[in-house]
């Protein structure tokens, strides 16, 4: 018994001093361009010079997250294979679906949390909207004629556009894409009326000039668009934000998780990153395993009451 206890503690040892050997592939479950991509293209880099091994950003989207991420829980669970999760993908997105390939929760080792962001509720600099209340007039005033579009059924932009429709008594036709960078696309070429995207995509597009911010989903306004009013002013009750972190497939050892963790939120902790970020409209959150797993399960406690609600069904 002794010397096989000892062999466990080598052989823990061994993983965590070998690993990684070779390049880790992170999946990305949107296509480039959208917020998530920006993220985990940031962390990339960064944890890649940590390991010193290549950090490959693969992009996989389709089914609002759900193509990508099942892909990672079904992947040899050695450390090379990870996911950027995220709320359509882990929580509360499956809540809103009549099946998931995956458990959120017993099929992932869900490593630490990046940060969050709220979304923003944006026109085209053109639009004849000015303010959120003058879209929500112009709404009220066509029924079903006005589009928005997401970045996927299931995801954060999807959620807060159908609370938004309930909370405002408004008929919007729903848009959903594999991800936000064609959606963006489209409605600069003029195809849609608006979008519910992210800060960290938004706020590039909104300072060019180019899109124009009526509104965000956060509980306070931001600190980089203080003149921008919440949603909740205007339509109280509707609010919320979008989430990023890292997972691995379950049983994957639990050196590499403790190594993959404590680089990740060495990264996340710094300065540089949280500056970057918080560039981006993004809030900074170095959870560890514990805590992440903690927030996973209160975001579907949060989100429950509201999705029954709102009747929000995905098939």
């Amino acid at each position: 018994m002794a010397l096989a206890a000892a062999g466990l503690v080598t052989a823990h040892g061994a993983s965590a001093q070998s690993y990684p050997a070779r390049s880790i592939k992170l999946v990305v479950p949107f296509p480039p361009g959208g917020s998530t991509d920006v993220v985990a293209r940031l962390l990339a880099q960064r944890l890649g010079d940590a390991l010193k091994q290549p950090v490959v950003v693969d992009n996989k989207p389709g089914a609002g997250s759900v193509l990508g991420t099942d892909y990672v829980a079904k992947a040899a669970p050695d450390g090379y294979t990870l996911v950027v999760a995220a709320n359509s993908s882990i929580a509360p997105g499956p809540l809103m679906r009549s099946s998931m390939p995956y458990n959120p929760l017993k099929d992932f080792a869900h490593i630490a949390m990046i940060g969050s962001f709220p979304n923003g509720f944006m026109v085209r600099a053109d639009h004849p909207a000015k303010t959120m209340q003058e879209f929500l007039t112009l709404a009220r005033s066509s029924p079903g004629s006005i589009n928005y579009a997401s970045a996927g059924i299931g995801t954060s932009g999807f959620l807060s556009g159908e609370l938004l429709k309930q909370s405002a008594g408004i008929n919007m036709v729903h848009i959903p894409y594999k991800g936000s960078g064609p959606a963006i696309a489209d409605l600069l070429g003029g195809q849609l009326d608006a979008i519910f995207e992210g800060l960290v995509t938004a706020t590039g597009y909104v300072r060019s000039g180019k899109l124009r911010l009526l509104a965000i989903t956060s509980e306070r306004r931001s600190s980089v668009f203080p003149d921008v009013p919440t949603l909740a002013e205007v339509v109280p009750g509707v609010s919320g934000a979008a989430w990023f972190g890292v997972s691995a497939p379950a049983r994957t050892p639990v050196a590499v998780i403790e190594r993959l963790q404590a680089e990740v939120l060495a990264i996340v902790q710094s300065a540089d990153m949280r500056s970057r970020l918080t560039e981006l409209g993004m809030t900074p959150l170095p959870y560890g395993s514990a805590d992440y797993l903690a927030f996973i399960q209160n975001e579907n406690r949060k989100w429950a009451p509201v999705i029954k609600t709102a009747n929000v069904k995905v098939e």
